[in-house]
């Protein structure tokens, strides 16, 4: 039977889900980055062959950690679905002459050069700048109209975003913006293998989008995401997934799977992400290109990730579509055939459809809510009236224990402020958007209220993070 190496770390779909697709193909053996999920641990137990979690002062050459591994389990394969190990498994698998996304996989994770490398290929994108240090970010403000988006080079799931809407608000965002960007490194949430990422940021122009003439009815975001493979350097687009608007400034709140775009409107879409993908030159690899949507037909590159898109996007897939994205990459890695989508699937090859909600203190209109609530699920379906035939149901791996105070929404720490991840299923993409739009709505009536003890005089100053006593494994999207 052949051998897998799956390296683990915080983001990506759910390890329980990736775990036992995987399992099903090869044999699996487990490099834990990241601690690994209470709710996975037997599971991992049962399905993997090893389970290591290397020491700290053997992750200081993450490329050799890996590689070494690979080694001494006779790896057939090496792979993970985090953004954060992306390029340290891309370098690993070239030591190795492994397949695997190749030496572009930085192009994929790295905001500047991402930009760099679609300006050279004449792609539509918002304006940027790269910035590293503070007099290079006085400059872009001087270069770029405001208001315009300030955000981390290497971040995911929103972190570290801030809007700055006039020179004068420059330095506080640079100031906090590099904060929880050392937070987040604390907690996980991370580039793991790039030196002083957390130190590197751009600077981009805030484009105006619209779902005017992209959707047919209200509710819908104004981006989408197309979610692919690219197999011996060919790109394969497998669907479009929708997005509910997101929370001030860009953080993401739902993910739909299928979008309702017309066919010949997807098609324009997924064809702008097949020119993003061959412009990076990845090689082998899951892929995730975010689309912002405008008025007349104008389209603007967001972002692509040499990985699969995170939170529930894969499973979603898996539901809607009946692909298994995990078993279908780790046979294609290992040299099997794989018979991927001959074009993008959309609601018409759709059984049903499924969407993932990030549980966020902040009601339908993005306004934080008046006070502070205790995260309790079955409170959530038993007061929550969903449409017929809908199921909800919360993905433990991305979500706070019941009894955890709901976290304060703050808006530079992006999804790193959640306190859940939800899954409903139903039987179209209207209904999923309804129901959600029902749920935002109705949390902070329903969640218990919270009593919050009195902040001692050694509390953390005014604009610290408040976190809850445990994290969920976040959601990079």
């Amino acid at each position: 039977m052949s051998t897998v190496l799956l390296v683990h770390a915080k983001g990506g779909p759910p390890l329980g889900h990736v775990l036992s697709r995987a399992a099903s193909r090869a044999q699996v053996h487990l490099l834990a980055l990241s601690e690994v999920p209470a709710t996975v641990a037997a599971s991992a137990e049962n399905l993997c062959t090893s389970v290591v979690t290397p020491a700290e002062a053997e992750r200081s050459d993450l490329v050799s950690l890996i590689t070494s591994r690979a080694e001494a389990v006779g790896a057939d394969a090496v792979l993970t679905f985090s953004e954060y190990a992306v390029v340290a498994v891309a370098e690993a698998c070239e030591v190795l002459g492994l397949a695997g996304a190749g030496g572009a996989a930085a192009l994929a994770r790295d905001k500047r050069m991402m930009r760099r490398t679609w300006q050279r290929s004449g792609l539509p994108q918002p304006e940027f700048r790269p910035v590293a240090t503070q007099a290079e970010l006085h400059e872009a403000v001087a270069d770029l109209p405001a208001p315009m988006l300030l955000k981390a080079a290497w971040s995911a799931g929103s972190t570290a975003h801030q809007i700055i809407g006039s020179p004068q608000e420059a330095d506080a965002a640079w100031r906090r913006s590099r904060e929880v960007m050392a937070e987040s490194a604390q907690s996980g949430f991370a580039e793991l293998h790039v030196a002083e990422a957390e130190a590197h940021f751009v600077v981009e122009e805030i484009v105006t989008g619209t779902t005017a003439q992209w959707f047919d009815e209200p509710g819908w975001g104004d981006y989408v995401s197309v979610e692919g493979v690219v197999a011996e350097g060919v790109f394969h687009p497998v669907c479009v997934s929708g997005r509910m608007p997101t929370v001030e400034p860009f953080t993401e709140r739902a993910t739909i799977t299928p979008a309702l775009l017309p066919a010949d409107l997807q098609d324009r879409v997924v064809a702008l992400a097949r020119r993003a993908v061959d412009a990076l030159g990845l090689r082998d690899c899951g892929t995730h290109t975010e689309i912002k949507l405008g008025a007349g037909g104008r389209m603007w590159l967001i972002e692509t990730a040499a990985r699969f898109g995170g939170a529930m996007t894969v499973p979603q897939i898996e539901e809607v579509f009946r692909l298994d994205l995990v078993g279908m990459l780790v046979d294609h890695l290992l040299g099997r055939p794989v018979s991927w989508p001959e074009r993008a699937l959309g609601p018409e090859q759709a059984r049903g459809a499924a969407g993932s909600l990030v549980v966020l203190a902040v009601d339908g209109h993005g306004a934080a809510w008046r006070d502070r609530r205790v995260w309790n699920f079955p409170a959530v379906q038993h007061a929550v009236a969903l449409s017929e035939g809908s199921n909800l149901s919360v993905v433990p791996d991305s979500s706070l224990p019941d009894g955890s105070i709901v976290p304060v929404y703050d808006p530079v720490g992006g999804a790193n402020t959640m306190a859940a991840l939800c899954l409903l299923s139903a039987d179209d993409a209207r209904t999923v958007l309804r129901d959600f739009t029902a749920l935002v709505d109705a949390l902070p009536a329903v969640l218990p209220p919270a009593v919050v003890p009195t902040v001692p005089q050694s509390a953390p100053a005014a604009g610290s993070r408040i976190r809850p006593a445990a994290q969920p494994e976040g959601v990079p999207a």
